[in-house]
C-alpha cells in the first residue's frame, strides 16, 4: 500500500474545499483498509474516505487522514440470473457502466456526473431524473463496510433493515463502504430529445412532462426566459454507426464554446442574457439515439459549485415562480442554467427524498465567486416550500435545522454514535451536521 506521511494538499472537484492532509493512503485490499481504520482509531485520529471530490460541501475535509479507494475498483462478482453485481466502492460510475455493458447489463438510472465513485454516489443520495426512479442508493441490495473497530460487516435490507436504511446514504459517517451490491437491468438504449420552451409553458405542463417520458429533466435559463426540456424514452432503434463519435465531437466543440462564454459572462455580467439565449439555442431541437451509459452523463467544461434542494413535487411550480421573482429582483446574473429533476421517494434516513416523491432544483454558481449572497436567499425560498438540502452540496444547515427537515435524523445520529462512538469518521463539518462536539 502506498503511504505518505507529509502535509499533502487536496481539493474537491470544484476547488472550493481545500485542506492539507498529513497522511494519505491508497489501499488495494480490504485488509489494508482495515489496517488504516484501526491505526487511526488507536492513535486517536480521524479518517475520511475521499473519492472523486464531487461533493461541494466539505464532507472530505480533514487535516489528519485521507483514505482513497482509487486503487480498489472493479466488479468482483456477477449473479447473471438475478442481474446483480458486487462492485468495489472506489469504482467510478463511468467505468462501472462500461463494465456492465460488456456483460449486457446497465444501471436502471444514473446521475449526470459519471466521475463519482459508486460508494460516494450512494452515500450522498446522488440521482438522475425520472418520476418512477429513486436516487442511486435505491439500486443497492447489499453493502460491506469496515467499521470503526476494524471489523467488516455486511448489511442488507433482509438482515438488518434499519441499519441498511441508515448506511446506504450515510455521508461516510458510519464506516468505509468497501463493496456495493447493485440490482441491474438488461442493457438498453434511449431516444433523447431536447427542445426549447418558455418558463410559463413549462410551468403549465409540469405534470405532463414528468409523467409522459421515462426520464425528464429541465434546464432553466432565467434571463433568456428559456427552458430546455430533455426527454428520454426507451427505443429498439440502433444508434447510427458514427453517432458515438459525432456525439463526442459535438460535446468537445460545445465545451470550448461554453468555456469561452463563461469567461465573457464572468467579466461582463450584463451580457448574461444574450449569452444564455445563445447557449439555450445551441442545445435545443436535437434528437439522438444513445446507449444508456452515454445518455445520462453531461460533460462539465467549467468548474462551479452547487446548491440543491428536494421539494415535494406539488410545490415545484410555486417554487419556480418565487425563484423567478427573486432572481430578477436581486439582479442575480448567473448564466449557468438551473436544473430541475424528478426523483421517486425512498426510505433512506439522510436522503432528501425520504418518504416522498421529489422535484429537485439545482442552482449552480461560479466556483470562484462569493456565493452567500446568491445561495442564501434561494435556500430560504426553497425551504419555505418544504425543501430539504442535498447534503453533498453547498449548505450551511446544522443539526437543529436538519432535525426538522429529515424525519429520521435523530435515529441516524443515535446509530452513528453506536457505530462510531469515538468519532473516527467525523470531521468538523460532520460534527456540526450531527450536533457533536469535537474535543480535538
Amino acid at each position: 500500500m502506498h503511504r505518505r506521511r507529509q502535509h499533502q494538499p487536496w481539493s474537491n472537484w470544484s476547488r472550493t474545499v481545500r485542506c492539507e492532509v498529513v497522511h494519505h493512503a491508497h489501499p488495494v485490499n480490504v485488509e489494508q483498509i482495515q489496517a488504516e481504520v484501526l491505526r487511526a482509531a488507536e492513535e486517536g485520529e480521524r479518517i475520511r474516505v475521499v473519492g472523486s471530490g464531487a461533493s461541494f460541501s466539505p464532507l472530505c475535509w480533514t487535516d489528519e487522514n485521507h483514505l482513497s479507494l482509487e486503487r480498489f475498483t472493479g466488479i468482483e462478482s456477477v449473479d447473471v440470473e438475478r442481474r446483480r453485481v458486487w462492485v468495489r466502492g472506489g469504482t467510478p460510475l463511468r467505468r462501472l457502466s462500461e463494465a456492465l455493458a460488456e456483460r449486457g447489463l446497465a444501471l436502471e438510472i444514473a446521475p449526470d456526473f459519471d466521475q463519482m465513485t459508486i460508494a460516494g454516489a450512494i452515500s450522498t443520495a446522488s440521482h438522475g431524473s425520472g418520476a418512477t426512479f429513486g436516487n442511486l442508493a435505491t439500486l443497492v441490495t447489499g453493502l460491506r463496510m469496515v467499521c470503526s473497530d476494524g471489523s467488516v460487516q455486511q448489511v442488507s435490507p433482509a438482515t438488518e433493515p434499519e441499519r441498511f436504511e441508515a448506511a446506504c446514504v450515510s455521508l461516510g459517517a458510519l464506516g468505509v463502504i468497501t463493496h456495493v451490491e447493485l440490482q441491474c437491468v438488461d442493457d438498453y438504449r434511449l431516444a433523447v430529445a431536447s427542445r426549447r420552451t418558455t418558463l410559463g409553458t413549462a410551468l403549465a405542463t409540469l405534470e405532463q412532462l414528468r409523467r409522459d417520458h421515462r426520464n425528464t429533466e429541465l434546464f432553466w435559463f432565467p434571463y433568456a426566459d428559456a427552458v430546455i426540456v430533455r426527454e428520454f424514452d426507451p427505443t429498439r432503434e440502433l444508434p447510427p454507426r458514427l453517432m458515438p463519435a459525432r456525439h463526442a465531437l459535438r460535446r468537445g466543440i460545445e465545451g470550448r464554446v461554453f468555456r469561452a462564454m463563461s469567461s465573457v459572462a464572468r467579466h461582463a455580467p450584463r451580457l448574461t442574457e444574450p449569452l444564455a439565449g445563445l447557449i439555450a439555442s445551441r442545445v435545443a431541437n436535437r434528437h439522438e439515439v444513445l446507449h444508456a451509459r452515454e445518455a445520462y452523463p453531461i460533460r462539465r467544461y467549467s468548474r462551479f459549485q452547487q446548491l440543491e434542494y428536494a421539494l415535494p413535487v406539488d410545490a415545484l411550480g410555486d417554487a419556480l415562480k418565487s425563484l423567478n421573482k427573486l432572481i430578477k429582483a436581486l439582479d442575480l446574473r448567473i448564466h449557468f442554467p438551473l436544473e430541475v429533476r424528478f426523483v421517486r421517494g425512498d426510505r433512506f434516513w439522510l436522503s432528501p427524498h425520504y418518504g416522498r416523491d421529489s422535484a429537485c432544483i439545482t442552482v449552480p454558481a461560479y466556483a470562484d465567486m462569493a456565493f452567500d449572497a446568491y445561495f442564501a436567499p434561494i435556500a430560504d425560498i426553497l425551504e419555505r416550500h418544504d425543501g430539504r438540502p442535498h447534503l453533498g452540496m453547498v449548505h450551511d444547515r446544522g443539526a437543529d435545522e436538519l432535525r426538522g427537515m429529515f424525519p429520521r435524523f435523530d435515529d441516524f445520529c443515535r446509530m452513528r454514535r453506536d457505530c462510531d462512538p469515538n468519532g473516527v469518521f467525523l470531521n468538523p463539518h460532520l460534527a456540526g451536521l450531527f450536533g457533536e462536539a469535537l474535543d480535538r
